[in-house]
C-alpha cells in the first residue's frame, strides 16, 4: 500500500498505540509492539491518507438523517479528533465536498441501520477525494461542541428518537443552515499534571478537556479559544525550532512570518544552518544530546515564548525531543508539535500586532 502507513493493535480506543510510520525502519518496532499486546489478534496496518480531517455528527430514525453541522479541524488527519481543533462552521470545505460529506452520512446511517445518535470522520485529501476515518454508532465527545454552537438539542433529539419518534416529527431532517459566527473548540491538556508524558500530538487522544472561542471572525474565534484553553498568547520574544528534515520546508514561511513579526529565532545545529541559508537571523542552540543544558536553562529562566518542534526518528533526537517538550510543559512555555496549530497561531498573532521593520 506504500507509506506513509498507521499501524496500530486491534480493539483500541482513543488511538491508543497508534503510529504513522513512513519507512521500514520505523514501522518495525511498533509492529512488534502491536504484537507484544496480543498475539491472537491482528496488527493492522492502514494507508495513512495525508489530508484535512473534518467530521458530524447526526442523527437517524432509520428513514431520515439529521445533521446538526459539519466541523473542520485546524490539524490535518493524523491527530486525534479529540485532540484538534476544532471549528464550526467548516472555513475551507468546497460546496461539493460538503454535499458529498452530507450524501456519505445519510447512505452509510441508513445501510447501518442506526437509530439514535452517530459520528463519522473523514479525511478529504488534496484532490478534494472524501474517505472515511471511522463511523461511530453513539454519541461522540463533541455532541456538547456541536449541540452549543448550532442550536439544537442533540442529545434530546436522539433520545426521543430511540423511543420512538420521527425526525420529521420533531422537526429536523437534513443538514442545519450554518451559523454567521465562527466557534472553535480548542483542547486542553493533562500534561503539567501527568509526570512523563509526552505533549507531541499524534493519532492516541491525549486531551482531558476543551474550551470554546466565538466571534464573526475566525481568527478572533480562535484566539478566544486559545486563551480560554489557558495557552499563553505572546506576540514577541524568543521562538525555538528544532525540526525534522522532512518538514524544514512545509516549516520555512511559518518561522519567517514568526521573524518578520519581531521574534528572535533560535535553533539546534541543522534547523539554524537550514535557517539561515534561507535569510533568517538564528541563534544556534546546542542539543542536549551533545552534552549541553543550555536549551532547558533557556525554557526554565523564561526566555523562550514558543517552541517549535518537529519530532524525528532518530533515537538521539527523540529523546532530545521528549526532555525539550516535557521542560517546556514543567516551565508553562507552549510547544507546538503540528505546524497547522502554528500557521492559525501566527493568523492570531499577525492580528493582533503592530507592523515592524526586522532590524537588519
Amino acid at each position: 500500500i506504500g507509506y506513509p502507513v498507521l499501524v496500530r493493535p486491534s480493539f483500541v480506543l482513543g488511538g491508543r498505540m497508534m503510529h504513522i510510520c513512513y519507512d521500514d525502519e520505523a514501522l518495525a518496532p511498533f509492529v512488534k509492539e502491536a504484537i507484544a499486546i496480543n498475539e491472537k489478534h491482528p496488527v493492522l496496518i492502514d494507508k495513512y491518507v495525508v489530508g484535512k480531517e473534518c467530521e458530524v455528527d447526526a442523527i437517524c430514525d432509520g428513514t431520515d438523517v439529521f445533521i446538526p453541522g459539519i466541523m473542520e479541524h485546524i490539524e490535518r488527519a493524523g491527530v486525534h479528533s479529540g485532540d484538534s481543533m476544532s471549528v464550526y462552521p467548516d472555513f475551507s470545505l468546497a460546496p461539493e465536498t460538503r454535499a458529498t460529506i452530507v450524501d456519505y452520512s445519510t447512505r452509510i446511517a441508513m445501510a447501518i441501520g442506526i437509530v439514535g445518535p452517530f459520528n463519522i470522520q473523514f479525511v478529504i485529501d488534496r484532490s478534494n477525494k472524501v474517505y472515511i476515518i471511522e463511523v461511530n454508532p453513539r454519541s461522540s465527545r463533541s455532541v456538547p461542541f456541536l449541540a452549543k454552537t448550532t442550536g439544537a438539542p442533540i442529545a434530546n433529539i436522539a433520545t426521543k428518537v430511540m423511543l420512538g419518534t420521527s425526525l420529521k416529527e420533531l422537526g429536523y431532517v437534513g443538514l442545519l443552515p450554518n451559523k454567521e459566527k465562527f466557534y472553535v473548540k480548542a483542547p486542553t491538556f493533562s500534561y503539567s499534571k501527568l509526570s512523563g508524558l509526552d505533549s507531541v500530538l499524534s493519532p492516541e487522544m491525549k486531551s482531558t478537556g476543551e474550551a470554546i472561542g466565538y466571534d464573526t471572525s475566525l481568527t478572533r474565534a480562535v484566539y478566544k479559544a486559545l486563551k480560554a484553553s489557558g495557552l499563553k498568547v505572546s506576540n514577541y520574544g524568543t521562538v525555538f525550532a528544532t525540526l525534522n528534515d522532512a518538514t524544514k520546508e512545509a516549516a520555512l514561511p511559518l518561522i519567517n512570518r514568526f521573524y518578520q513579526l519581531g521574534f528572535n529565532i533560535e535553533a539546534t545545529a541543522g534547523t539554524a544552518k537550514f535557517l539561515k541559508e534561507n535569510g533568517i537571523k538564528t541563534r544556534e542552540r546546542k542539543k542536549i544530546s551533545e552534552g549541553s543544558d543550555e536549551i532547558l536553562t533557556s525554557l526554565r529562566k523564561g526566555y523562550v515564548t514558543y517552541i517549535v518542534n518537529t519530532s524525528s526518528e532518530s533515537n538521539s533526537n527523540q529523546r532530545d525531543g521528549v526532555i525539550i517538550r516535557r521542560t517546556a510543559v514543567e516551565n508553562n512555555v507552549p510547544a507546538f508539535t503540528s505546524l497547522d496549530t502554528v500557521a492559525v497561531l501566527l493568523d492570531v498573532l499577525e492580528e493582533i500586532t503592530m507592523g515592524i521593520s526586522t532590524i537588519s
